[in-house]
């Protein structure tokens, strides 16, 4: 009798934690807003996990030789080189420079995608895709307002 006690104790101050703390705060916890210019929509984007809409972002007609940045903290993620036009309405890029990104598995919407987030900052970018044109055959399909590009 005292086992299942024990047991049952466990288990609703278990349940208790996960509806105080859900798993997803616990991840944005690590996530930290470094400019304060940031629009809604980019602060909805990077920390909330949102999207912008297709074929809105002025990235997508980029086409001088430079390096993408976060948006947020300024870390350098992405060469213009690796950047090609996938036709999905998000800048497209085929690699990201070492170490700029950490990932995590995303369930949304019925299925199972890799999310990636900046390593510097924690800011939520896009999505990677295994379709990509070439020798990767990666597509990271990027929010073009958690970007900004710098030319050479």
């Amino acid at each position: 009798m005292k086992f299942q006690k024990r047991k049952f104790i466990k288990i609703l101050g278990f349940s208790a934690l996960v509806l105080l703390f859900p798993i997803k705060a616990l991840f944005a916890a690590t996530k930290k807003i470094i400019n304060p210019n940031l629009s809604r929509e980019q602060k909805n984007i990077m920390f909330n996990e949102g999207t912008e809409r297709p074929f809105t972002s002025d990235l997508l007609k980029e086409k001088r030789k430079g390096f993408y940045h976060c948006a947020n903290c300024g870390n350098k993620l992405f060469a213009s080189t690796a950047k090609y036009d996938s036709g999905t309405g998000w800048p497209s890029f085929s690699e990201a420079l070492p170490g700029a990104f950490k990932t995590k598995i995303d369930y949304s919407f019925g299925m199972e995608r890799v999310e990636y987030h900046c390593a510097k900052c924690g800011a939520h970018h896009g999505h990677v895709f295994n379709d990509g044109p070439r020798e990767s055959g990666k597509r990271f399909c990027n929010n073009g307002l958690c970007l900004i590009f710098k030319p050479e």
